[in-house]
């Protein structure tokens, strides 16, 4: 089943805790703490594959997670969570729905992209000591993994789009074309679905992609056009199959309008994609009219293809202007320069103080995993949280913005009473 629009949720794995732990040695007296560290999280890792042709998996599996970091264990280092890679159609398009921003667009096969990084492990009590903390009796908690939710839309990869209204003849193009078999029928909407066909032409191999018919209104979401405009996005140039002779006697030269029409309305950018015109069906042009309909469409001024997509005929002549198009579109085309790995954006560190209805939040992600690191339960962790928001400058904003003795301060899931006293 072939599906371009899907969401998912993708969670990263919790970094495992740091250990509280002192040497323990016959004759080694006073042998100092010495626990290990925890595990990281497992990454969650999107990677475009050629070999995918649809987003359908996500259907069936809308929530990845990888997994948790192992906590440590005395002196012993905890285990890394295995990160998991999830592989995508090239031409993915990721955006995170919470932020509304595009993430990442996954056009070449192989890109990949940490859509979720797992969490750091927590450090054992071993990293604590210091001239006035010799004994430290805490450590670090696993940082929190994150959790995206985010929309992936298909738009296939493909060099030419063959474009027109149902029935002007795409399916039968591309099957004579290439090697691939779309359905093929006499009524509407024969193709629910876009095709991609791989043809070889003059030593060298590109890819047509058969999008479904276009009929009026489809740029504001009428009949297939809107679902599957976004897969013209990508092309270099387009193809506009015309039916020449329809059997519902409509005008050709008003049919090709409307698609322009739709297309203009859908986007300027692609509606000023190269084109080429091919009036199919002139076999079956009946005695006198193939030259009269031939003159109106040469008056729009744009490369005509007069061919028969059932006998073959013209078809030469197409396909050597096919591949004239990609090279002058790869010719204008920036060069564009592909991270092997990308990863999600973080915040930098930053965060700030806002006022609550319960008195003063602390926004930020750093501010917020400093919190879910630290063991709250123990008072050493607490005193040392302290410390560490004091040379950050988290007391002194707080005091700036009004925060008095006993005041409520919220933080992600906590609450805390304000005390500016270590």
């Amino acid at each position: 089943m072939f599906l371009d629009e899907a969401i998912a949720e993708f969670v990263s794995g919790d970094g495992g805790s740091g250990a509280v732990s002192f040497h323990r040695e016959k004759h080694v007296p006073r042998g100092g703490p010495n626990g290990a560290d925890g595990g990281r999280g497992g990454d969650v890792v999107l990677i475009a594959d050629r070999n995918r042709r649809t987003l359908y998996d996500f259907k069936l599996k809308p929530r990845y997670e990888a997994p948790q970091g192992k906590h440590a264990i005395g002196n012993k280092k905890g285990a890394s969570g295995g990160g998991i890679e999830i592989k995508v159609p090239v031409g993915t398009t990721v955006t995170d729905l919470d932020l509304g921003e595009l993430l990442v667009d996954l056009n070449v096969h192989g890109m990949k992209y940490v859509i979720c990084r797992g969490g750091r492990g927590g450090r054992g009590n071993l990293h604590y000591v210091s001239s006035v903390r010799q004994v430290p009796n805490f450590a670090e908690k696993g940082a929190p993994g994150e959790t995206v939710r985010a929309r992936l839309e298909l738009k296939l990869v493909a060099d030419i789009g063959l474009i027109g209204l149902p029935n002007a003849g795409k399916s039968t193009l591309l099957s004579r074309i290439s090697a691939a078999r779309p359905k093929i029928g006499d009524y509407p909407f024969t193709t629910i679905t876009p095709n991609l066909g791989v043809v070889s032409h003059a030593g060298e191999t590109f890819v047509v992609a058969d999008l479904p018919g276009l009929i009026e209104g489809a740029s504001e979401g009428v009949g297939l056009g809107h679902q599957f405009l976004r897969h013209t996005e990508r092309t270099k140039a387009l193809v506009h199959l015309v039916d020449l002779f329809p059997i519902d006697e409509s005008d050709p030269i008003a049919n090709y309008r409307l698609i322009e029409g739709e297309l203009q309305k859908y986007s300027s950018d692609i509606a000023a994609r190269p084109r080429l015109l091919a009036l199919n069906k002139i076999d079956l042009a009946p005695a006198g009219q193939y030259g009269e309909r031939r003159e109106r469409f040469e008056e729009l001024g744009i490369p005509l293809f007069p061919i028969s997509a059932a006998t073959g005929e013209g078809l030469e002549a197409l396909l050597f202007a096919m591949l004239d198009a990609i090279h002058k579109a790869e010719e204008d085309a920036p060069v564009q320069v592909i991270m092997p790995t990308l990863q999600r954006r973080d915040d930098q560190g930053e965060w700030d103080v806002k006022p609550h209805e319960l008195g003063w939040e602390l926004v930020g992600r750093r501010i917020r995993r400093m919190v879910a690191m630290t063991d709250l339960g123990n008072r050493d962790a607490l005193r040392y949280l302290h410390r560490r928001f004091t040379r950050l400058g988290v007391i002194d904003k707080l005091r700036e913005a009004g925060a008095k003795d006993g005041d409520t301060v919220i933080i992600g899931d906590y609450m805390f009473s304000f005390d500016d006293k270590v």
